[in-house]
């Protein structure tokens, strides 16, 4: 986890040691708050809260994206789980800073003070995406009302079970690909939801891509893994003919590759048993392998 801190007095610094990571001191406050918003998981203010809500108002998107916010007061009293406490871990780390220095964890969440867990802290713990978070609120309003919620957890998509539907997507799936050199990205981009779509699959299930170490540079793969956030895990032409199985074969891809196919290894090398056997079209491969049936 990515924490930056930034103190405001020598007292609120002395912290670090016991935070076990560096507090920043003497830099512009706002400077300093734009230039880690977007690379850290959690921002720590060691001070007023005031100056964190200014710091970090313009820079605010999305409680699915932003990171976690904290302050705490520069005697330690308190650390308040300001921003992000489920998605983004506030209250969790909220938590881990209190044992380090003694502080009283200050969380406001209605879930929380209630024991009940929240649908999203939940889907976090599970390593799940959260399709539409725009139904956490409806969801978390009906868990406090003690009424009935309706959430979905699969990598499939189908119709909306409940009135409301909070989709949660469990991240179990790896695409192998195969591509023609310099095949054009926006085809592929296309090919690839379009074969998704097909199998009744969703985007947000993707754990990682996979392919051979010929193509880890190929430029459709990569920015198609860029756009997505997703992981290129890449293999030799050994590792995927030792992978054990049944395959389809092409004999053009073994005279190009050294190996007889590579979606449909590099999937299963990478996520488990192969669930969507090989699609071929316009100079692309593809393939689906997961650890459980969808």
């Amino acid at each position: 986890m990515i924490i930056h801190a930034i103190a405001f007095t020598d007292r609120g610094q002395s912290w670090q040691q016991q935070l076990g990571f560096p507090v920043d001191r003497g830099i512009p406050v706002m400077e300093w708050a734009r230039k880690y918003f977007d690379d850290s998981d959690a921002l720590l203010f060691i001070g007023a809260c005031g100056i964190a809500v200014r710091a970090v108002a313009p820079l605010l998107r999305d409680k699915t994206t932003d990171p976690a916010v904290l302050v705490m007061d520069e005697a330690g009293k308190h650390v308040i789980s300001l921003l992000s406490g489920h998605i983004g871990g506030a209250n969790m780390l909220a938590g881990e800073i209190a044992l380090k220095t003694g502080a009283v964890p200050v969380i406001t969440t209605a879930t929380d003070l209630r024991g009940i867990t929240a649908a999203d802290t939940w889907a976090v713990e599970h390593d799940c995406a959260i399709e539409n978070p725009e139904a956490i609120k409806s969801v978390s309003s009906a868990m406090l009302a003690g009424h009935a919620v309706g959430v979905a957890i699969t990598e499939r998509q189908i119709d909306p079970p409940f009135p409301v539907t909070l989709w949660l997507r469990p991240r179990t799936l790896v695409l192998g690909a195969g591509c023609r050199r310099d095949i054009d990205p926006d085809a592929f981009e296309e090919k690839v939801l379009s074969f998704l779509k097909e199998n009744s699959v969703s985007l947000l299930a993707l754990r990682a891509v996979a392919t051979i170490d010929l193509k880890q540079h190929e430029p459709a793969l990569v920015r198609f893994c860029s756009r997505y956030s997703l992981p290129l895990q890449v293999y030799s032409a050994d590792e995927l003919r030792a992978v054990p199985g049944i395959f389809a074969h092409s004999d053009f891809v073994e005279k190009t590759t050294g190996v007889d196919n590579v979606c449909e290894r590099a999937a299963v090398l990478a996520g488990g048993s192969l669930l969507v056997g090989k699609t071929a079209a316009e100079g692309i491969t593809l393939a689906l392998a997961g650890t459980r049936e969808i």
